[in-house]
């Protein structure tokens, strides 16, 4: 298990690259054995984990990529501000004071950040095979492409709020723990890689995903989770409005492009119509 720096731990790369490799040794044998009703069902299941296991082990291997320049992170967190002053959007600093008012609410915003977007994004995937696995595809290509998007835009390197002194923020993650960031300069998680919210594109991938997944009245409440994942994003200093809404822009092209894809395919599916002679 890889340790963050609030001491959560989460499965390395090797482990996640172990369980990719089991998964299809055994999706290979279940194809190639003769069909049982079992064997029917488990075989998209370990094809599907299999999938995500082998995403997750090159994000936990793009994480740990070295970098070697800072140049013209805080010079582009600058330009964001004054963009976002600008636009009229509210500040982000104005949302950690609110926050810092009610001690309990810090601590809570502080521990949503660190701790529930990746098993929030764990339980959506599982809910979403058993119990609407026809769309099970395209919310998971939709994750895959936001995800490639923002490990690439990441390589633009771009400060968080709370680096710009002049802004005055506090560190919540050394006041009350739960840091989830390394030094400045390692793995495409670091500090200086606050453009794109990888955040905020998972949890609109779970928000989106059970709002357009499902008919159910409690759908209105996991919506939730994408604004609530936008406020701590920004009341923590970690990410600035405009990270959170280049992520939700990656997702909105994935699907869309995963969408197009579908609909080729199926159009070449489709036998064409013979003239009569």
């Amino acid at each position: 298990m890889d340790v963050t720096g609030d001491g959560l731990p989460w499965p390395s790369w090797q482990q996640a690259g172990i369980a990719c490799l089991v998964s299809a040794v055994i999706w290979l044998l279940l194809r190639r054995a003769k069909p049982t009703r079992v064997g029917t069902e488990l075989l998209p299941a370990f094809f599907e984990f299999g999938l995500i296991s082998g995403l997750y082990t090159i994000w936990r291997l793009a994480r740990q990529l070295p970098f070697t320049h800072e140049a013209g992170a805080l010079d582009r967190a600058r330009q964001i501000d004054d963009l976002q002053q600008f636009l009229h959007l509210p500040t982000e600093i104005s949302m950690q004071h609110f926050v810092i008012d009610h001690d309990w609410l810090a601590r809570l915003t502080n521990g949503y950040y660190a701790t529930l977007h990746v098993p929030g994004l764990l339980l959506f995937l599982v809910w979403l095979f058993v119990r609407h696995r026809d769309k099970f595809p395209h919310w998971r290509n939709g994750l895959a492409l936001v995800t490639l998007g923002c490990l690439i835009i990441r390589f633009v390197r771009v400060a968080p709020p709370r680096f710009i002194e002049e802004l005055g923020f506090v560190n919540l993650s050394d006041r009350y723990g739960l840091g989830v960031y390394g030094p400045v300069g390692h793995g495409i998680s670091d500090q200086f890689a606050a453009m794109p919210s990888i955040h905020v594109g998972w949890a609109a991938v779970v928000a989106c995903g059970i709002f357009m997944s499902t008919k159910s009245k409690w759908r209105w409440l996991f919506v939730l989770h994408l604004p609530l994942t936008m406020f701590v994003v920004a009341a923590t200093g970690h990410h600035w409005w405009l990270d959170g809404v280049v992520a939700i822009v990656l997702l909105w092209g994935g699907l869309r492009l995963d969408t197009a894809i579908r609909r080729r395919r199926a159009a070449k599916r489709v036998p064409a119509l013979v003239p009569a002679a």
